[in-house]
């Protein structure tokens, strides 16, 4: 666990195009994503997940788009609307002690957390919060950077995930990460 958080500017290289020749956002969110869904991308930076996840809910679903930095939510708004997306964008600032989703108690369909859960020294509290934030039966795709977080930390989330009600779905692939699907029960 870490309290590091990502520099506001390297939401420019995270958001670049030339990273979904590598991470394509549609392939790894379609499974998951249909239209109308209610969705959550924590962590959400510049959007590089965020718009792929608005396009793939349609204009009757919703994304609620979280970070820790305004800068990063104030990007992910400018390249949304930029996208004529803003309409299915939801985008907070969050704080290291709340994601600041109690509006949405057991609403969401959908939650990612992509190459964000080693910089939270809390993830047993970010993945209630998140749990508490989907319906039950909602999914919650983690993904962990190969690079960053050794398999005995990632399996250390995992059980904190089990702690917090989720059950272990499925363990889908996206390139350079380690991956787990949870489900809310």
């Amino acid at each position: 666990m870490s309290d590091h958080v990502c520099p506001w500017w390297a939401g420019y290289l995270l958001a670049n195009p030339v990273r979904a020749l590598l991470q394509n956002p549609q392939r790894i969110l379609k499974p998951y994503l249909q239209n109308g869904m209610q969705a959550l991308d924590v962590g959400a930076a510049m959007g590089f997940f965020s718009l792929p996840m608005a396009k793939l809910v349609g204009a009757t679903g919703r994304v609620v788009c979280v970070d820790l930095q305004e800068r990063m939510i104030r990007g992910l708004q400018q390249r949304a609307a930029r996208a004529g997306l803003a309409d299915r964008i939801d985008a907070r600032v969050c704080s290291r002690q709340s994601l600041k989703l109690d509006d949405l108690a057991g609403t969401l369909d959908f939650a990612l957390a992509f190459a964000m859960v080693h910089e939270v020294p809390d993830q047993a509290r970010l993945l209630a919060e998140i749990r508490a934030a989907l319906r039950p039966g909602g999914t919650l795709l983690v993904c962990e950077p190969v690079g960053h977080v050794p398999a005995d930390p990632f399996a250390a989330t995992v059980a904190l995930a089990r702690h917090a009600g989720f059950d272990v779905t499925g363990h889908p692939r996206a390139p350079f990460s380690r991956c787990v699907l949870l489900t809310a029960a």
